[in-house]
């Protein structure tokens, strides 16, 4: 889209920022940083993200800048806030439209104006640029609450996982405790795990079975939604 643009009021800029979780039973639940290359906050941690070009929506530019910065391509990417401050960018004012996703951990590299990238274990995140450490908070609660609503852990954990693999994913989010044969009784009845018949090698006399997801019946529940207490 070209031409010149002349409006009778002032008008701010607009970026998205992309918070990233990634899980693994080592690490727990992580958040994918990139370290700033260039001003304001240069060699400060960030999260993914950069301004919007004039032929893009919002979800195109977030999903840009996340493989520009990152290398990174997800299928999951959820809008959950807006953050317009007037004084949160020091170079202008600058509106941003935060969207998070759920993906595997893998190996990322910092590219074009992110000097490097990096995983952080969710309780050990560094001080970040601008108003990025309140925007991770409002994307934890949002996550916490999705839970309760919907299926999490396809875009998680490994194709094939153990019920003790999955509570911990659950744990590692909301942050509590939960009884090991009441957890898997709610999942169970959620109707979207298959027994793989695998079993988990080295794992003594009671040896826990494998489970993958069912996409199937994963996807319906992910669409219409559902309520999961514990």
């Amino acid at each position: 889209m070209e031409g010149n643009y002349v409006y009778k009021y002032p008008h701010p800029a607009v970026t998205t920022d992309c918070v990233i979780f990634g899980y693994d039973p080592k690490d727990g639940l992580s958040v994918l940083l990139i370290k700033r290359g260039i001003d304001p906050y240069k060699n400060c941690w960030a999260f993914p993200g950069g301004f919007i070009k004039m032929d893009e929506d919002a979800e195109t530019g977030a999903r840009r800048e996340l493989k520009e910065e990152t290398g990174l391509e997800t299928s999951y990417i959820e809008q959950f806030g807006c953050f317009s401050d007037v004084n949160r960018d020091p170079r202008e004012r600058v509106i941003t439209i935060a969207f998070y996703a759920l993906v595997r951990k893998s190996e990322v590299k910092g590219a074009d104006d992110a000097a490097e990238a990096h995983w952080f274990p969710i309780d050990n995140v560094p001080s970040l640029a601008f108003d990025h450490d309140r925007i991770l908070r409002v994307a934890l609660k949002t996550l916490k609450e999705k839970i309760h609503f919907m299926p999490i852990g396809f875009e998680l954990l490994p194709e094939v996982f153990t019920m003790p693999q999955l509570q911990s994913l659950y744990e590692a989010i909301l942050e509590v405790k939960f009884d090991r044969r009441n957890f898997a009784n709610k999942m169970l009845k959620l109707g979207i795990l298959n027994e793989v018949g695998e079993r988990a090698v080295n794992a003594g006399p009671r040896i826990p079975v494998k489970y993958s997801f069912n996409s199937d019946k994963y996807s319906e529940l992910k669409s219409k939604g559902f309520r999961l207490e514990f």
